[in-house]
């Protein structure tokens, strides 16, 4: 959501980030490799083909770059990292550890998470209604 507005290294950077949540627990899921490729279609062509899918070597840099960040950008990185790995069948708890590690860096509050969050259960659930209304 939203990615299209992030200027191209602000794209690089959460892809930068995207990947390295995926990877906390080896090898990207099914339900994970599908929503990068929507991400990855959202933030467009050029950006994703000039993405080199290595994970880099600090992270930590990745996560300072945000910091510095408008509100709007960082809360833009959260919403679409929350996203992740929040219906895969396995819950990890580093996955869930990084995301507060984010969140605490970036400035967000427990109030704005859940705002953020309400919008992924929102989105899923008006996937699950359209895949339901279009197969009756």
């Amino acid at each position: 959501m939203l990615l299209q507005t992030l200027n191209r290294k602000e794209k690089l950077k959460f892809l930068d980030l995207a990947l390295h949540l995926v990877s906390i627990d080896g090898e990207p899921s099914n339900y994970e490799d599908r929503i990068l490729n929507l991400m990855l279609a959202e933030i467009g062509d050029d950006v994703a083909q000039e993405y080199t899918f290595k994970l880099s070597d600090n992270y930590e840099r990745t996560i300072t770059y945000f910091e510095d960040s408008p509100v709007a950008v960082r809360n833009i990185v959260y919403l679409n990292l929350s996203k992740l790995p929040l219906f895969d069948d396995l819950y990890n708890t580093r996955q869930h550890f990084f995301l507060e590690e984010i969140r605490t860096r970036f400035g967000i509050t427990d109030a704005k998470k859940k705002q953020l969050m309400r919008l992924v259960y929102d989105e899923r659930d008006l996937i699950e209604k359209t895949k339901r209304a279009v197969n009756s």
